[in-house]
Formats: C-alpha cells, sequence, structure tokens
C-alpha cells in the first residue's frame, strides 16, 4: 500500500505485510530504501532509519509465535520520519523504554543490541497496543537540506 498525503507534496504513508520470518528483513529495509528515494526529499537519514527498522522487524520475528504476519508502517512527514512494526504479541519490549541496564550486553554475543541501538539513535521510541497486539514504533527527524549527501 502506497498513499500520498493530501495535505502536503511531502508527506507519505507506506504499509506492507511481512512474512514471519528471516526474509522479512531485508524487504523491510529495501521498503525503507525506497520510501526515502521515492519522496526524494529524505526527510531523515535513511542509513539509520533502515537499520532501525531492521532491529524492528527482527525483534518482531524472534520474539512472536507467528500467529500471524508482521506489519511494517513507514510514514514521512517534514518534519522526519516514524516507523511501526505491528505484530501479534501483546507483551509490550521493557528494554525499549526502561533504563539502560546495569551490564552492557555481551560483545560476543549476537544479540541484545537492537533495542539499545533503537533507543540510542532514534529521536523517541515507544510501544502501544494495538487491537490485535502491539505496535513498536522509533522516530527520527528530518535531516536539514545542508546536511543531506549530494
Amino acid at each position: 500500500m502506497h498513499d500520498y498525503a493530501a495535505s502536503s507534496p511531502a508527506a507519505a504513508s507506506w504499509r506492507i505485510a511481512l512474512p514471519h520470518s528471516a526474509a522479512a528483513v531485508p524487504v523491510a529495509r529495501a521498503l525503507v530504501r525506497n520510501a526515502f528515494a521515492d519522496i526524494e526529499c529524505c526527510a531523515a537519514e535513511t542509513d539509520t532509519a533502515e537499520l532501525l527498522t531492521a532491529e524492528l522487524v527482527a525483534n518482531a520475528v524472534e520474539h512472536t509465535d507467528g500467529r500471524g504476519p508482521i506489519e511494517l508502517v513507514v510514514e514521512l512527514l517534514p518534519t522526519g520520519c516514524q516507523v511501526e512494526v505491528h505484530d501479534a504479541e501483546p507483551a509490550p519490549p521493557t528494554q525499549l523504554t526502561q533504563p539502560a541496564p546495569v551490564e552492557p550486553p555481551d560483545p560476543w554475543q549476537e544479540h541484545g543490541r537492537g533495542l539499545l541501538l533503537i533507543r540510542a539513535l532514534s529521536s523517541s521510541c515507544g510501544h502501544r497496543p494495538t487491537e490485535t497486539g502491539k505496535a513498536v514504533w522509533f522516530r527520527l527527524p528530518a535531516v536539514p537540506q545542508q546536511r543531506r549527501p549530494a
């Protein structure tokens, strides 16, 4: 689904159902990359948005039981972007909104840093209940025109 907001030519949103598998991660990254390229005004830093989206989708795949698809919602606005990942698990990701853990993640482990990255690199993040489970989200601010790569 690809909807352009009628009120502003620089606002757009995308919503897509992803498979409940590791294949969802590269699909989600590609959607974010293409969304930013499609609107041509790069509402926020594309690489950061791709990374944080991949972390949210990977968490949804890993920590839910697969009762339904994972849904990705990307909204680009003149003020920045918001990315949401919806899944069927109602339990919130506690590490996203709690204070940083006392012990840092083990550098030799592959897991344990995704939610910390989201907290550190986004301007805000959180979760909310939905009718079918929960949505986990992050926001990135708009990048000023003079700071964008040529």
